[in-house]
C-alpha cells in the first residue's frame, strides 16, 4: 500500500499536502497548475527549502462533489518540477528559479536601492530590467549567465548598457564582482518637432495632462520633476515656478504664462497629497500618454507626432531659447545642467533647423505682453506699429 501525506484545508479552502515531501516543512506556497493525462495537478512551492512538488486534483471535466474527494500525493512519486521541466531558453540558471524567487529577490533589490537613496525612477527602470533578464532565462547569482541573456537581446547598446548598470547595482547589493561586458550608448541628434505639432498633441490630452505638457513645452522641466512638484512650489503672484532637479543638477526659477498659471490654479487639489498632479505614477501617465499620441498622429496623419517623447519638449524649449538668446550660460542655467558639455547639443541643431517663422503684429501694449508672453521676439517698428517673430 503507497503511503500518503495527510492532508488539510488551506487558506482558499482547497486541499493540499500539510509538509514539504523534501524537508516536511508546513509553510508552503500554491505555484499554479499542471495538465496531466489525468487531469489537473495542483503545484506547490516550499517556503523553507524550495522544492517543488505536486498532488492530484480532481478533473475539471468531473461534477461530483468536491468535499467527498480524497486529494493526495505519493512520498515515492513527488516531483521536483523545476528539475523536470526546464526553462523554454535553455539558460543557466533558468530551472534553478521560481517566479516567487524571483519577484522576492527583485523586491529586495528595490528596498536595498530606497536604502542606498537611489531615486524613484531609476530604481523602477533597474527592477524591470532584472526582472525583464530573469523572465528571459537569467540566474541573477550567475553572472555569464547575465552577459548571455544581454547580448542575445535585439536591445540599442544604450538599453544594453542600461541593463549592465542594473546588474552592476545588484552586485554591489549583493558583495559580489563582475567583469562587466563593454556596451556604449551611441549619441545621437534629437527630434526636434515644430511648435505647431506640439500644440497639436498638447490639444489632444484632458485637463491634467494638457497642464502637464504645457508645463513641460514652457519650463523645459523633465517629466519627473513636473510630477514631483508641490503647490508650495507654485508662485501664484510672480508667476513663477520652483524646480528641484530630479538627477542632481542646479534648482531654477523659471517664469510661466499667465495661461498657464491659470491652468495650473484650476485643478483639483487632491486631500491626501501636497502635490500638484496628485499621486498619479509615471508609469499610468506614460501608458496613456502613447496610446493617445497615436491616435492623434493618426488622425492628423503626421507621423512625426509619434516622435515626440516627455524629452522632446525640453529639447524643444532648450533649442528656441538658444535660437532666441544666443547665450548658452542661460540655456545651461535653464536646464539644470552642472556640466556645460551637455548643454552644447543644442547649439549643433541652429543649423539643421528651419528658417521660416511666424510673423505677429502688436498695436498696444496688451498685445505686445501677450506675444511675448507666447514665444515672439521683437524685431522693428512700422508705422508705429511693433512687429514680432518665432520660429514654426
Amino acid at each position: 500500500m503507497k503511503e500518503t501525506l495527510p492532508i488539510k484545508k488551506s487558506k482558499g479552502g482547497e486541499k493540499a499536502s500539510s509538509t514539504c515531501p523534501n524537508c516536511h516543512s508546513s509553510n508552503y506556497w500554491k505555484d499554479g497548475n499542471r495538465k496531466t493525462r489525468k487531469g489537473i495537478v495542483k503545484r506547490y512551492i516550499c517556503r523553507s527549502c524550495g522544492y517543488r512538488f505536486s498532488e492530484s486534483s480532481v478533473l475539471l471535466a468531473d461534477s461530483g462533489n468536491i468535499a467527498n474527494r480524497q486529494v493526495c500525493a505519493v512520498l515515492t512519486e513527488a516531483k521536483n518540477l523545476a528539475e523536470v521541466e526546464p526553462h523554454k531558453d535553455g539558460l543557466a540558471g533558468a530551472t534553478e528559479q521560481t517566479k516567487t524567487d524571483i519577484k522576492d529577490t527583485i523586491f529586495k533589490f528595490k528596498w536595498w536601492m530606497q536604502k542606498q537613496g537611489y531615486k524613484e525612477q531609476t530604481i523602477i527602470s533597474r527592477a524591470k530590467l532584472l526582472k525583464i533578464m530573469a523572465k528571459r532565462g537569467a540566474d541573477l547569482y550567475d553572472s555569464e549567465s547575465i552577459k548571455e541573456v544581454i547580448a542575445k537581446q535585439s536591445w540599442c547598446d544604450g538599453r544594453k548598457e542600461n541593463a549592465v548598470h542594473a546588474y552592476a547595482s545588484f552586485l554591489k547589493m549583493t558583495g559580489n564582482k563582475w567583469e562587466p561586458p563593454r556596451y556604449y550608448k551611441v549619441k545621437k541628434i534629437p527630434f526636434i518637432p515644430i511648435e505647431r505639432e506640439l500644440d497639436q498633441l498638447i490639444a489632444g490630452f484632458g485637463n491634467k495632462e494638457t497642464t502637464i505638457l504645457q508645463l513641460l513645452k514652457e519650463t523645459a522641466m523633465r517629466i519627473g520633476e513636473a510630477l514631483s512638484l508641490e503647490w508650495t512650489d507654485i508662485d501664484t503672484v510672480k508667476h513663477a515656478v520652483r524646480i528641484t532637479s530630479e538627477k542632481g543638477g542646479n534648482p531654477r526659477l523659471l517664469p510661466l504664462s499667465d495661461t498657464l498659471i491659470n491652468m495650473i490654479c484650476a485643478l483639483h487639489r487632491e486631500p491626501e497629497t501636497t502635490r500638484v498632479f496628485g499621486t498619479r505614477s509615471m508609469n499610468s501617465l506614460r501608458r496613456l500618454y502613447t496610446i493617445r499620441r497615436r491616435r492623434i498622429a493618426a488622425k492628423l496623419q503626421n507621423p512625426r507626432i509619434q516622435q515626440i517623447t516627455f524629452h522632446t519638449f525640453r529639447h524643444w524649449k532648450a533649442t528656441m531659447e538658444y535660437h532666441e538668446t544666443k547665450d548658452i550660460i542661460h540655456v545651461m542655467r535653464m536646464l539644470g545642467h552642472k556640466n556645460i558639455n551637455n548643454t552644447l547639443i543644442y547649439t549643433q541643431l541652429l543649423d539643421s533647423h528651419d528658417d521660416n517663422y511666424i510673423v505677429k503684429v502688436a498695436e498696444s501694449i496688451e498685445e505686445d505682453k501677450g506675444l511675448i508672453e507666447a514665444g515672439f521676439e521683437y524685431v522693428t517698428d512700422r508705422a508705429g506699429m511693433k512687429i514680432y517673430r518665432k520660429r514654426k
